[in-house]
């Protein structure tokens, strides 16, 4: 190979190589610089492998790098099996065993039902829009929606759903102070201006840290808890049958 940048032994990386390595987007001068680390990182991982290699038991090095490579294998068939044919959790079996274990979900941080507006201060109806948001008539809830699309640069509406607290406070630039629940235990609303925008806030319904996670708030957890279980006995199923089928087929004998 005469095309090559950097030959260690009988290895050659080609520039062709480094060009794919380089990530896209990347500056001239960030690719250059990308460019010569990973040039050196393969320098050094080859002399470094090459001298290994002398003062190294390689029997051990081979062994465990067969045991990683089965275990890779492995691990990639089962979760190939298990996606093809896991079907969804039913919702009967969330529900229940958010019923058996609810002392396992608590909340750790407010969670809010809540109307949320960022408003330009220009904007020819805040003044409606600031006497909408904080009501609760179905009227004004409808009314709210339509006047927000012509203004708002975002309207959330929370008040059907619990949302993390975090969530929302991150979008006002407003000092709640360290704790929130100081502030939430004694405002329900927050009209609040910044630059050119006004931020509307109300709060419908605070869910304190401490308190028992309604299932809305516990659902993906649940969901995530009973997938696990399911995968380890699918897994456990998969090793059986492997281990059945090698001794019915004679590719496995065992005389322990």
């Amino acid at each position: 190979m005469s095309d090559f940048l950097v030959r260690v032994g009988d290895e050659y990386l080609t520039a062709a190589q480094v060009a794919q390595a380089v990530p896209a987007g990347l500056s001239p001068d960030d690719s250059t610089a990308f460019a010569t680390g990973y040039i050196k990182q393969w320098i050094d991982t080859r002399l470094v492998s090459e001298y290994a290699a002398t003062e190294v038991d390689m029997t051990e090095i081979d062994r465990l790098t067969e045991e990683y490579r089965n275990s890779l294998i492995l691990n990639e068939y089962r979760r190939r099996l298990f996606n093809s044919q896991a079907d969804s959790i039913p919702e009967d079996t969330i529900v229940a065993y958010y019923e058996a274990h609810k002392g396992d979900f608590v909340t750790d941080r407010p969670f809010v039902r809540a109307v949320y507006l960022k408003v330009p201060d220009r904007a020819a109806n805040i003044r409606i829009l600031r006497r909408l948001y904080q009501s609760d008539k179905p009227a004004d809830i409808d009314r709210l929606e339509k006047e927000s699309l012509s203004s708002a640069i975002h309207y959330d509406y929370f008040r059907d759903r619990w949302v993390d607290w975090e969530q929302i406070e991150s979008r006002i630039p407003y000092d709640f102070g360290d704790n929130p629940m100081t502030w939430l235990r004694q405002h329900k609303t927050l009209d609040y201006s910044a630059g050119s925008f006004v931020f509307l806030l109300h709060i419908v319904e605070v869910l304190p840290p401490g308190t028992t996670m309604p299932l809305e708030i516990a659902h993906p957890t649940v969901v995530s808890r009973l997938l696990n279980a399911q995968r380890h006995r699918f897994d456990e199923m998969i090793s059986r049958n492997l281990y059945s089928r090698a001794l019915e087929s004679g590719r496995l004998e065992v005389r322990i």
